[in-house]
């Protein structure tokens, strides 16, 4: 039995969640926007090692409940080793979310980039929306991988020598096409939510931009180089023959695929630690209520 991918991430995973958001944003949204102020049931859709939990938990009513699902046993085993000595109600399904009949029994609904993983993205949101009480709330947190790539400036360059965003909004286009696996989801969640019957859509962007600083601290700026190196910028993108025929089999021109070879290596030498960087992810932040 091969290995669940996600399960050899969990550190790529703990290294990069914080470049989306400030935490005082979390506690705006609970408090100001959601308004959450009575104890609530939460469930979280592919939750990872519980990344949403030890976000929300601290801030909703005492009392308040989380139940994490996911296909991942290492990832599960590790939520639960984080959240062993935590002062919460918590709960962990190992399976196939996909799988796993929940009952209407929540009060709250979550998923955190989980969507943009599977082919069935309409599908996911209703069976979030089957497990939720009458006045309900689904939140997807979930990426628009266009906008995020606009967002790089690094100092001493033009964006166009950093990013060829209409290649890239081609490639993505296609990739969704062929395998119904969407990075740009974040931004088509108010549209499926609408269409699902859900009432009082809202939907938001996370709201930290990242700012590569090397005259801060020397640990600040070796820590935000590291994740964002681990998110991908400034990667090194290997070899250039296999690099090339992935992106033409994707639906990439063998010119397209060669100058964004070039294009990433170029950047994969410029990006050091010493470099002035600013990015912001834009992750996409749509909630509703339901109403049965």
């Amino acid at each position: 039995m091969s290995e669940y991918y996600w399960d050899s991430k969990i550190d790529y995973l703990s290294k990069t969640r914080w470049l989306y958001y400030n935490d005082d944003y979390f506690e705006f949204l609970v408090k100001n926007v959601w308004k959450i102020t009575s104890p609530v049931r939460v469930i979280d859709f592919g939750c990872g090692y519980g990344y949403m939990g030890t976000k929300l938990l601290p801030l909703l009513p005492e009392e308040s409940t989380y139940t994490g699902g996911d296909v991942g046993n290492k990832l599960i085993d590790h939520a639960k080793d984080i959240y062993k000595e935590a002062p919460y109600k918590t709960q962990f399904v190992l399976g196939d979310i996909q799988k796993v009949d929940f009952e209407q029994e929540y009060d709250i609904a979550v998923c955190h980039a989980f969507l943009l993983h599977v082919e069935n993205q309409k599908e996911i949101l209703q069976k979030m929306i089957g497990c939720l009480v009458d006045r309900g709330r689904i939140i997807c947190f979930e990426p628009h991988w266009i906008s995020g790539m606009s967002s790089y400036y690094l100092d001493g360059h033009n964006s166009s020598d950093v990013v060829q965003l209409g290649f890239l909004q081609k490639l993505y286009e296609r990739d969704a096409q062929r395998s119904g696996k969407d990075g740009n989801v974040g931004i088509k969640i108010p549209v499926y939510l609408s269409q699902l019957g859900v009432r009082q859509i809202e939907c938001r962007v996370s709201d930290k931009v990242n700012f590569l600083d090397p005259n801060s601290e020397a640990w600040k700026t070796e820590a935000l180089y590291s994740s964002l190196k681990e998110d991908g910028f400034g990667a090194d993108p290997g070899e250039e023959e296999p690099f090339i025929a992935n992106l033409v089999n994707r639906g990439a021109t063998y010119e397209e695929a060669q100058n964004e070879y070039k294009l990433e290596s170029f950047l994969s030498k410029m990006f050091k630690n010493d470099a002035f960087l600013t990015y912001s992810a834009n992750m996409k932040i749509t909630t509703g209520v339901i109403e049965r």
